[in-house]
């Protein structure tokens, strides 16, 4: 085991996996083909989450490793991790990579690319909502006292924008808009009898997650909008849902977290009688 070279990068490891994946023996080839099937979740998952989805126990993933030449099952983890990073690349490098020179369409076929990502993640929304999840996410909300919603980088808008609605539908909620890093502090205020809703995608916001975390170890119940059964997110709330975003030039839409959150202002009010 000591004399294999452990992939350094995604498309290595996926290789190496490909390879040996029929000569592993049968619990490793379990693993070998949720790795392969569910890259995101092994970014992102904990070891006994993964475990779990994978079918497997917990030391098979540490075992998988090791046998792939890692010291350890985090060590495979951060090439997935990796992953996500090189699919996302910096703001300059996504504009070069839509930028064509001298074509005067390509204004046009920019706004197509958007508006055709947003159409496909309201699709990908009203086919894969989970109706009992949102019943239970609406009545948790409803009965909350105030409303504190959290939301940082790119989903900050979507955080604000339910401060308005509840607003002005007259359902009490306090922004966490972390002014001066106070942040902790802010969130901080949720009692038992309030409610926690939180936001956060890949990359995940380190702050959204410990604001949920210490809502949860304080008894505040927490609604989170996510990406995967295997963010961090999941782990700390009492209900969550998801939604799985497209993207055009790696440029992630908005438009099926919008449309949620919206459903979930409108449908607290409806549900408190209010508005």
């Amino acid at each position: 085991m000591a004399s294999v070279v452990a992939p350094a990068d995604f498309e290595a490891l996926k290789s190496e996996i490909a390879a040996r994946r029929e000569a592993l023996p049968r619990r490793l080839k379990q693993v070998a083909a949720f790795a392969l099937a569910e890259p995101d979740e092994m970014a992102f998952g904990t070891t006994a989450r993964i475990a779990e989805h994978a079918g497997v126990q917990p030391s098979t993933l540490v075992r998988f490793a090791q046998t792939l030449g890692y010291q350890g099952f985090s060590e495979l983890q951060r090439v997935f991790r990796a992953r996500l990073k090189e699919r996302f690349p910096d703001y300059r490098q996504r504009i070069e990579a839509l930028r064509e020179p001298g074509d005067a369409s390509a204004l046009t076929r920019l706004c197509d690319g958007f508006a055709g990502a947003a159409r496909a993640s309201l699709d990908r929304l009203g086919q894969g909502l989970d109706a009992a999840a949102l019943e239970r996410a609406v009545a948790t909300l409803a009965a909350a006292d105030t409303i504190h919603l959290v939301g940082a980088r790119r989903v900050f808008p979507v955080a604000a924008y339910l401060a308005y609605a509840f607003g002005k539908l007259g359902v009490r909620a306090v922004l966490v808009d972390n002014v001066g890093h106070l942040g902790p502090e802010q969130a901080g205020g949720a009692r038992p009898g309030d409610a926690l809703l939180a936001i956060s995608f890949t990359p995940y916001a380190s702050s959204t997650i410990e604001a949920a975390q210490a809502a949860a170890a304080r008894g505040v119940p927490v609604v989170a909008v996510t990406d995967s059964p295997f963010s961090p997110l999941a782990v700390p709330a009492t209900v969550w849902l998801e939604v799985a975003e497209a993207d055009y030039g790696a440029f992630r839409s908005l438009a099926a977290t919008f449309a949620l959150a919206m459903t979930l202002a409108v449908g607290t009010a409806e549900r408190r009688g209010v508005g």
